[in-house]
């Protein structure tokens, strides 16, 4: 069975060393690199080949949003897990708008966060419920607000998008609707193209904004 390659960028060295360790113990997944902050990741990428990247948001030199960026603006098909300590609004929306593909806390438990890597690595958007919340606050202290759109959701599009808002993971989704992975799969790609959104962060925030 393939493994998922994944790439650690991560400042603080310990948490780096335990992450990899971490990632390197399980059987579906093993550390490519870890770098302590994102100079040159670009160059890393292409000598590494990740599936996906545990990336922090706060790094000296080049942080978490920066490189995300980076990324992003690459044809590289990698998926990024961002994860920080604080539960910072700003933050969260700058790391959702550069199109981040999910967002965990550092609290994070180690089955959590290997879970978390699985769930981005096959399509989903892991949102630990805290970030969801902030979020949630993060629109609902916005003066304006853009009248609701007629999106053409389904009954089932909308039950699946309304568990994303809640932080629930694909794997938890399929659970809630008594549906196949897959299914849940599909579902949200025809979310992503109604919505006309690249990531399950961006929709929830879309679908927060538009009060869905």
């Amino acid at each position: 069975m393939k493994k998922i390659k994944v790439l650690i960028l991560e400042d603080n060295k310990p948490r780096r060393d335990l992450l990899k360790l971490l990632i390197d113990s399980t059987d579906t997944m093993h550390c490519v690199g870890a770098l302590e902050d994102g100079r040159g990741v670009v160059t890393h990428i292409s000598r590494l080949h990740p599936d996906v990247i545990l990336m922090d948001i706060d790094m000296p030199h080049v942080n978490g949003i920066e490189a995300l960026r980076l990324i992003k603006k690459t044809l590289f098909n990698v998926k990024i897990l961002m994860q920080t300590v604080f539960e910072d609004e700003v933050k969260i929306f700058d790391a959702i708008m550069e199109g981040a593909d999910g967002y965990i806390l550092k609290k994070t438990s180690p089955d959590n966060v290997v879970e978390a890597i699985v769930d981005v690595y096959n399509g989903g958007s892991p949102m630990t419920p805290a970030v969801a919340r902030q979020v949630i606050n993060l629109f609902k202290n916005k003066h304006e607000r853009v009248a609701k759109t007629d999106f053409a959701l389904s009954a089932r599009e909308y039950e699946v998008l309304s568990f994303l808002v809640q932080g629930l993971s694909y794997k938890m989704i399929a659970e809630k609707c008594n549906v196949s992975y897959s299914t849940v799969n599909s579902h949200i790609s025809n979310i992503y193209k109604k919505l006309h959104v690249n990531s399950g962060p961006q929709a929830v925030a879309k679908a927060i904004e538009l009060k869905l």
